[in-house]
């Protein structure tokens, strides 16, 4: 049988406060973002690998906070100035990018300066600590690496599952409990793997017409994760 063309119809993924699952891998990392006037100078990290719920944080706290949000590798010296609003919010993001790029590590070191003087709020992400960021700048290093962070952790029990039915729910999908159940006992903790995994899900059932299964399941969970040699 052809396989059916299919169109990604998906829903834009639910992303407010209201659908942040929170469990003991993010609980102390939120604490910590609701508590602005506790970071030191006015500056927090927030260290978390790819798919640890850095960009639903950062969505409902900068919308709350009026914040505005940049890459930190488009940072530069001269830009700086403008990002930077006496008494308000900014987000940079991704600074694990910016190791070895002379430009936005002079502008991110601008930046911190700068907000410090105006008195505005820095939040900062990345996905590893700033020690393995390769920065050259010494001064910017010395801050970094001297600064507040908040973890997220790896998904934990509870928090895998959740977030394969909140995947599932996004693309308004319903799953079986057991194939839920299933996919979280045997795949990793990793919860940029499970968007990408739910994602081939819904593409094969649509195109093959399958029911999603643990048998389909099974299948895409192997072409995702091969078997070490």
């Amino acid at each position: 049988m052809a396989r059916q063309l299919t169109l990604d119809l998906t829903m834009p993924p639910a992303s407010s406060r209201d659908d942040f699952l929170i469990t003991s891998a993010n609980r102390d990392a939120l604490a910590m973002l609701d508590e602005p006037a506790r970071w030191p100078q006015g500056r927090l990290l927030l260290i978390g690998a790819g798919g640890a719920g850095k960009s639903h944080l950062v969505g409902f706290w900068a919308a709350e906070h009026g914040a505005q949000l940049c890459q930190a590798w488009t940072l530069t010296p001269g830009n700086a100035g403008d990002l930077v609003q006496p008494h308000a919010a900014l987000v940079v993001e991704d600074a694990h990018e910016i190791g070895g790029n002379a430009t936005a590590e002079q502008g991110l070191f601008h930046l911190w300066n700068l907000a410090g003087a105006r008195q505005t709020l820095l939040l900062i992400t990345a996905r590893t600590a700033p020690r393995d960021w390769g920065v050259m700048l010494p001064d910017l290093r010395s801050r970094l690496e001297t600064a507040a962070q908040a973890i997220l952790g790896p998904p934990d029990d509870a928090l895998l599952p959740a977030v394969l039915v909140k995947l599932f729910a996004d693309r308004q999908i319903q799953v079986a409990p057991e194939v839920v159940d299933w996919l979280a006992l045997r795949m990793e903790r990793d919860l940029d793997l499970a968007r990408r995994l739910v994602a081939a899900i819904d593409r094969e059932s649509l195109a093959d017409r399958r029911a999603i299964t643990r048998r389909l399941a099974a299948e895409l969970l192997d072409k995702l994760t091969p078997a070490e040699a």
